[in-house]
């Protein structure tokens, strides 16, 4: 009897201590699985996941149109989904990191700015087929540098502003894509119209609902932080474009138009005389000052490998964090005439290029330039009061977001484009009277051309700035407002 009792128990305590193992060897495999969980099988992140929505919507758009048409609007496009994929693995970065310094978001936007270089190199040198798709597509990438905001004084707009604001830059471009191709392909036109919606209102309004002060960053004592980039970074990472601190934005505009000194129609006076002068060969340009060979960035021996971008940003990208940045005079990599920040500077002059050399002209203020020689283009960006002088452009010459410029034309420009600019005085040359024109989004804008007098006077050209638009025959047809004076 007793026995029969003692193996009864011993068979409980048996089945017992099964039990009890076969329940801690589950909740060792949960574990275990949890630790294994792939990040997929995670609670998906709103923010990430409406990226993601953003990706799979207009952007797979701009994809499909841009593989029927294949080229180099194929080859922008695949740039343009490698940017927004770096674009989502900072936002998810962020998460992990604490906020950090100017030097440290240098290094943390790294992968984001090489991806916007790429697509601004495509824009340069010679003008392909389809150059209008490349710069929309190139200029539209400063609008993901929203990321870079920091805070009120980081000297950049607000996210939301600062995506409307790029996509404004790239809309020129994307603008003549629709023109050009309305009547000729669809799937041009569904491109450009694709894209502006991946912008407008695609990432301004997905900015709006979970970035609308910035990004999000680990909270104070999280253990990953972002680091500043090592001193030794090679200096073949050293951006094409012109340099700046990181890829955050163009500084904001001028916040009120300077008025000038001489009204328009006094082209005898003011900055217009200094043109005059250098028409007729005077001893104005004995002042001038010469790039020298240790000017140029190719033999200077203080270059850093800080990575550096910009664009005209496009307009394609001009980033730099401060709202004044240092000023600069100097050849790029061989190829860009970089000239930046001058301030009261009515001495300045580019002689030693070539036409395969561009030159680009930004935040310069009451200054005057003079470019001798050849080149393949030339842009002004975010200038005011400023005054260029060129000889020759093989492509085009370029007027954005400037305020009271004037511009002579001393040889041949095919092209010249005025977009977002108030006051601008345009001088031609007998040569360059065949110039086409393009403005929009400008006033003031003044066409002075020789008059053929005796005395070498300039005859006065207003370009219309309002237009009136009427329905006939079943389309609208537009013509300039004409004013007439008692």
């Amino acid at each position: 009897m007793e026995a029969a009792l003692v193996e009864r128990l011993e068979a409980a305590v048996t089945r017992l201590e099964a039990a009890l193992a076969s329940s801690s060897s589950s909740a060792a495999a949960a574990a275990a699985a949890a630790r294994d969980l792939p990040a997929e099988a995670a609670p998906a992140d709103p923010a990430i996941a409406a990226f993601d929505d953003l990706v799979g919507g207009p952007l797979r758009r701009v994809s499909a149109a841009a593989e029927k048409i294949g080229g180099k609007v194929l080859e922008a496009t695949k740039i343009l989904e490698e940017a927004f994929a770096a674009e989502k693995d900072l936002l998810i970065k962020a998460k992990k990191c604490q906020k950090p310094d100017i030097a440290g978001l240098v290094d943390f936007l790294k992968p984001l700015n090489d991806v916007i270089v790429k697509a601004t190199a495509l824009t340069e040198g010679r003008r392909l087929d389809y150059f209008n798709h490349l710069k929309t597509t190139a200029d539209s990438l400063t609008a993901l540098a929203w990321i870079a905001y920091l805070g009120k004084d980081c000297g950049m707009n607000l996210p939301i502003a600062h995506v409307e604001e790029s996509w404004q830059m790239a809309e020129f471009y994307n603008n003549k894509v629709l023109v050009e191709y309305r009547n000729k392909d669809p799937d041009h036109v569904e491109w450009a119209k694709a894209l502006k919606d991946l912008y407008l209102p695609g990432l301004r309004d997905y900015v709006k609902c979970y970035y609308p002060m910035g990004l999000s960053w680990a909270p104070a004592g999280a253990a990953t932080t972002v680091s500043a980039p090592p001193p030794s970074t090679s200096a073949s990472s050293v951006s094409k474009a012109p340099p700046a601190k990181a890829p955050a934005p163009p500084p904001p505009p001028p916040a009120s138009l300077f008025s000038s000194e001489t009204p328009p129609s006094q082209p005898k006076s003011g900055m217009s005389a200094v043109f005059k002068e250098i028409s007729s060969g005077k001893a104005v340009t004995a002042g001038l000052k010469k790039v020298t060979d240790d000017m140029k960035t190719k033999n200077r021996t203080d270059r850093t490998g800080v990575v550096a971008t910009t664009e005209k940003a496009s307009r394609s990208g001009s980033f730099s964090f401060n709202r004044v940045g240092p000023p600069k005079l100097e050849l790029q990599m061989g190829r860009k005439w970089a000239v930046e920040n001058q301030i009261g500077k009515k001495n300045l002059i580019i002689e030693d290029c070539d036409s395969k050399q561009s030159v680009y002209v930004y935040g310069c203020k009451d200054s005057v330039l003079q470019v001798k020689g050849k080149v393949n283009n030339i842009t002004v960006d975010k200038c005011t009061k400023t005054g260029i002088v060129f000889t020759d452009v093989v492509a085009a010459c370029e007027i954005v977001n400037c305020n009271g410029v004037e511009v002579q034309c001393q040889g041949t420009a095919p092209t010249i484009s005025i977009d977002n600019t108030s006051g601008c005085q345009l001088y031609l040359s007998n040569d360059s009277l065949g110039a086409s024109i393009t403005t929009a989004k400008s006033s003031e804008i003044n066409v002075m051309v020789p008059s053929g007098g005796p005395d070498g006077d300039w005859a006065e050209h207003a370009l219309p700035q309002q237009y009136i638009h009427s329905y006939k025959d079943g389309q609208f047809t537009t013509s300039p407002v004409s004013h007439s004076g008692g």
